[in-house]
């Protein structure tokens, strides 16, 4: 189970896939000139089944047949079904992911903005730098959750509509029928159908891969700085949350491990995605269609709860800027070394403070 998995619920789990691939059919048949309701309706369907179809788009047809008149699915093909069924599973995540990042993006601009004076000790490759700001820290952490906002916001979302081998050959007005199946659903028609050209599925994972990126960064920087030998952030304090089963004194910082978990394992799934394209042959693929499904299921349900997490640790981070500043001073001999030396930090920031403004300004449009 994913830790932090109930901030997804209901978004890409087996009911909402159902529900999707249902959604999918209605929309066909409405294309067939066949109006159905399932009215709320949503079958469980038989594990036996599933594994005998080698997807569930069969027995889903098959209990849909059973319960409405008129035709139903004939044209389609089950990964028409069920790549559109996915695209409107990426449709809601990347709606509720986004609306967590702008609320990371709000929080990251109030401690830009408050501590962009904020002085601290600048480090790379682990060691003491020239002296920087919290506020440009902050600042540089909500430029990369904007820029991976926009991407994964941007990603077009099409809908897959091509018959058996992608030529809709049942189809009596092939272009019209697929058009107005795409309106039906939301979705986009990109003109032609992509049963083996798996980029709508690489484009989306790349910027879901690129926003736990993002949010990784800045978890791995907030774990540094909260080290205890640094002590210069706390994660927020919440009753019940970060305890340990042998160590009555831990307040492990929850929310930064798991935003950092996910930034580690979603590269792995964006890659096996990219390896399924690359493997997408024929008229229809043979297993790599398959390995797909999986893979994007829980990259996407990966990105909805990191930016909740995310959202939630930035909400409540606890700066400890005179930790920062004592620091800072402790090290000045180090940080002032470039100047020639010096006992201020405070008067070596060069454009520190100019470059949080600009990304304020970025965030306020």
């Amino acid at each position: 189970m994913l830790p932090g998995s109930h901030r997804a619920a209901g978004l890409v789990d087996d009911t909402a896939l159902v529900r999707a691939m249902l959604q999918v059919e209605v929309a066909w048949a409405r294309v067939l000139g066949t109006p159905i309701s399932v009215d709320g309706w949503v079958p469980v369907l038989d594990p036996v089944e599933v594994e005998a179809a080698g997807n569930p788009v069969l027995p889903l047809v098959t209990a849909l047949r059973a319960r409405v008149p008129g035709p139903v699915h004939t044209g389609l093909t089950s990964q028409d079904v069920l790549d559109s069924a996915f695209m409107l599973l990426a449709r809601g995540a990347v709606e509720r992911a986004s609306a967590d990042l702008a609320r990371v993006a709000g929080a990251l601009a109030r401690l830009a903005g408050e501590h962009r004076s904020s002085v601290m000790a600048g480090r790379t490759l682990t060691q003491h730098a020239v002296p920087i700001t919290f506020g440009l820290k902050a600042a540089r952490w909500l430029v990369g959750v904007l820029d991976a906002a926009g991407e994964l916001e941007a990603v077009p979302l099409p809908a897959q509509c091509g018959g058996a081998a992608g030529t809709l050959s049942r189809a009596e007005d092939p272009i019209a029928s697929a058009t107005a199946f795409a309106e039906h659903l939301g979705l986009v028609w990109p003109g032609m159908p992509w049963h083996t050209y798996r980029a709508p599925v690489t484009r989306l994972g790349d910027a879901l891969v690129r926003t736990c990126d993002a949010l990784g960064v800045m978890a791995a920087d907030l774990l540094t700085l909260g080290r205890p030998e640094i002590g210069e952030v706390s994660e927020g304090a919440v009753a019940g949350r970060g305890g340990s089963s042998t160590m009555p004194h831990k307040r492990n910082p929850v929310l930064a491990v798991l935003v950092n978990s996910a930034a580690l394992q979603a590269p792995g799934l964006g890659a096996r995605l990219h390896l399924c394209a690359a493997r997408a042959v024929d008229e229809r693929p043979d297993g790599a269609w398959h390995a797909e499904w999986p893979a994007l299921r829980a990259l996407l349900e990966l990105v909805v709860v990191a930016a909740s997490q995310a959202a939630e640790l930035v909400e409540g981070l606890e700066v400890h800027a005179d930790v920062m500043a004592r620091r800072a001073g402790e090290a000045a001999a180090d940080l002032l070394a470039e100047r020639g030396g010096g006992t201020d930090p405070g008067a070596y920031l060069g454009a520190a403070e100019t470059f949080v403004d600009e990304a304020l300004k970025r965030w306020k449009g």
